[in-house]
């Protein structure tokens, strides 16, 4: 029998300077919160320094910079009234040290006779083991030292084979089973499956039995230490999803399981898998979109072409930026898989050609096999010289028992990952708030109506499935997009604004330049080594003018030039603290229909409260917890909307107890319908006992003189538990939301 989801989730980056100690600490606070369950990031032992846990070393044991299990149990004792919730990293592991990981320094000095040499997907059929670590500069007499047993370059050690220490280092290198070579040919060849392009972390082979076993049996022990749920990191990684969350099931038969799996528009999870639902990615989009006018996306495309000169589609930049990644970072994927069908003549361009026209991150054949059939459809029509390579590996690619079957959906998720999230998303700027991890930004803003079906349908295939609005993967916070949304109701004003701005201080690549002004827009002037970060990863990522790997210092000079021009900006400061306001309205709109829509809700630390985060690693960086605690120690009501965040912890603090003390309120969804002139300005609907009302495009409603004569049919009288006033059947709603632009009924 499952146990019940947890009411709500409260995310933990557990790090080396906020271990499992401090976070047991925080508990009291937690259930102070309302806070149904800790979500605690990976907490297994990860390389030396990390700071996120997902480059896991050995799968043994707690990380003891972490805590380690003293830390453990201070967090069970004091998790007393809260499940505790676990990520998991089945893909991959950690190498950057190869004297960390036991299994992989087995293989180094063993090679494929090494017992450990099944945990890792290896192509030993092409020669040694390549490990691109070596600088441009290499020389082999003068950089290579053999030290007792270990082979040195730098700070890296590698081991050697018995018998092979003697004579010269470069010799001996000659007589390993893996070879050093430069960093750049980890763009172009690779022995062993990598987590997207990251040579430092080796994929896992957890189909196999014996390695799920070895890797997984800390992670099930503290299943039964505490442990009542696991988000299960990148499926879309695995060889065989369906087969390892079946026999991951079958080993935790009541946990509540849910999956990071980023959903394209219309997509659902395979009906197969037996989890509770995704993190949330998809849920973010719905909301984020409600946020958006619609009746902006003219006025904002025809301001980005003429700033820009960009006339490409959304659809058209996630080609060229998946064909990017698949013929530079991702090429050696591509190469392995060409050479599991070397025979046919072309190959490598047909899978090329079908990993960029491939419509969403994988298919789990044979559920999803229409998304094949349309990629080929696809390829064949972009690339018809290609048609007959592709017309005879089909077959093999919509084999799921065919090696070249599962590699290639191993590798799609991969390209697609890179290509838009990665890439597109930083050349396409026609409006950042929409480019969102799972989100679409071809589609500019949502309705009503739309929203409701979502979220009926939400209710209905996934309602333990987890919501959010900000993780420590999306590429800006939660109320950063909020208050980015603000500029889809001034085209006008903003386009003026940024127009000057953008001759001031030009940047050498216009669509980044437009990037750069939004994000000053939605994250207001922080502090600049943060925005300077950001600049930093934005201009690498979009790969068009400077990149990682070789950066080009001019270019990259004018953007950073033009970061600190902004901060000597004063038109700019004013927009920001002009927009902020309606910012603010919406930050707290989306975050009381995030925690009451259907699903579990997720708060990421330090979310409820105002918060400017941008992407990582800006997003994981420490948050002030205590501060929260003393903030919300001292609220005995609801507090005015201002700078101190206190509004949001209140309306944050009220939805998660209502949740916790009352979750036979949150057991349906019917859509409540506003009558009258700002109607379409109100989201309003009964969770079955709960009813949740918020504001929406509060620009436009201001202008038009508010909401008038705009009432909410109740069933019943109904009290607002953020301001504890009571309300008849009929309610203006100008007097419901005068306090706060929101309201959570009960009846």
């Amino acid at each position: 029998m499952l146990m019940p989801a947890p009411t709500s989730t409260y995310r933990l980056q557990i790090t080396p300077t906020f271990d499992l100690a401090a976070a047991a600490e925080l508990c009291e606070y937690l259930r102070e919160l309302g806070a149904g369950a800790v979500y605690l990031s990976p907490i297994l032992a990860a390389a030396r320094g990390s700071g996120h846990g997902y480059d896991v070393v050995d799968f043994g044991r707690i990380d003891a910079a972490r805590g380690g299990p003293v830390g453990w149990h201070a967090l069970v004792d004091a998790a007393q009234g809260l499940q505790l919730v676990l990520d998991v990293v089945p893909n991959h592991t950690g190498i950057a040290d190869a004297s960390e990981n036991e299994p992989w320094w087995d293989v180094l000095r063993l090679g494929s006779g090494s017992p450990y040499a099944r945990w890792f997907d290896i192509d030993w059929a092409r020669g040694r083991l390549l490990l691109a670590v070596l600088s441009d500069d290499f020389d082999a007499t003068r950089d290579l030292l053999v030290v007792g047993d270990e082979l040195r370059y730098g700070s890296h050690r590698f081991p050697l084979a018995p018998g092979t220490g003697g004579g010269s280092a470069a010799h001996v290198h000659d007589r390993q089973h893996y070879e050093l070579v430069s960093f750049r040919r980890a763009y172009v060849e690779q022995s062993y499956r990598r987590f997207f392009a990251v040579p430092t972390l080796a994929g896992l082979r957890v189909e196999d039995p014996a390695v799920f076993e070895a890797t997984h049996r800390e992670v099930l022990r503290l299943v039964g230490d505490g442990v009542s749920g696991l988000r299960i990191d990148h499926p879309d990684g695995l060889a065989d999803p369906l087969g390892y969350l079946s026999r991951l099931r079958a080993a935790v038969p009541e946990a509540w399981l849910t999956v990071e799996k980023i959903l394209e528009p219309g997509e659902q999870l395979p009906a197969t898998w037996p989890v509770s639902g995704t993190t949330g990615y998809d849920a973010l989009a719905e909301v984020t979109a409600l946020l958006v006018d619609p009746s902006a996306e003219t006025a904002l495309s025809d301001l980005y072409r003429s700033l820009t000169g960009d006339q490409l589609s959304f659809a058209q930049h996630a080609e060229a930026g998946k064909r990017l990644v698949a013929t530079t970072i991702l090429r050696p994927e591509v190469r392995r898989l060409a050479g599991l069908c070397a025979s046919v003549p072309g190959a490598g361009e047909a899978i090329t050609e079908l990993l960029v026209a491939f419509p969403v991150y994988r298919s789990y054949l044979p559920e999803g096999a229409s998304h094949l059939t349309a990629a080929v459809d696809i390829a064949v029509r972009r690339q018809p010289s290609l048609a007959s390579a592709i017309e005879v590996l089909h077959p093999r690619l919509a084999d799921p028992t065919d090696e070249l079957c599962v590699r290639f959906e191993q590798t799609s998720g991969a390209v697609m990952a890179k290509g838009v999230e990665d890439t597109a998303y930083y050349r396409y700027t026609r409006f950042a708030a929409l480019n969102e991890v799972g989100g679409d930004p071809s589609r500019f803003g949502s309705g009503l109506d739309g929203f409701h079906a979502a979220q009926a349908r939400r209710q209905l295939v996934a309602p333990q499935g987890m919501t959010t609005l900000s993780t420590h993967d999306t590429k800006r916070g939660e109320d950063v997009r909020a208050r980015l949304a603000v500029l889809a109701e001034l085209p006008a004003e903003w386009g003026a604004l940024v127009r000057d701005l953008m001759a001031r201080a030009p940047v050498p690549n216009a669509a980044l330049g437009y990037l750069l002004w939004q994000t000053f827009a939605g994250a207001g002037l922080i502090g600049r080594d943060r925005m300077h970060a950001y600049a930093e990863k934005a201009m690498r990522e979009a790969a068009d003018g400077t990149g990682w790997i070789d950066p080009d210092r001019a270019f990259e000079a004018a953007v950073h030039a033009a970061v600190d021009a902004a901060y000597q900006l004063p038109e700019l400061a004013a927009f920001v603290e002009r927009i902020t306001p309606f910012g603010r309205v919406n930050s707290l709109s989306q975050k009381l229909v995030q925690l009451t829509m259907p699903g579990v809700p997720d708060v990421y630390q330090g979310t409820e409260v105002w918060e400017d985060s941008l992407v990582d690693p800006d997003n994981r960086r420490p948050v002030d917890l205590p501060a929260r605690q003393a903030l919300l120690d001292r609220l005995t009501g609801p507090p005015p909307v201002d700078d101190t965040g206190a509004a949001k912890l209140w309306l944050v603090s009220r939805a998660l107890r209502l949740g916790r003390d009352r979750p036979e309120l949150f057991t349906g969804y019917t859509p409540v319908r506003a009558r009258g002139p700002a109607s379409d300005h109100t989201v309003a609907f009964d969770r079955g006992g709960a009813v949740t009302v918020t504001t929406r495009l509060p620009v436009r409603l201001a202008r038009d003189g508010g909401w008038r004569d705009t009432t909410l049919q109740l069933p019943g009288p109904h009290t607002d538990v953020l301001t504890g006033r009571s309300w008849s059947s009929v309610v203006h709603v100008a007097d419901l939301l005068d306090v706060l632009p929101v309201a959570l009924l009960v009846r």
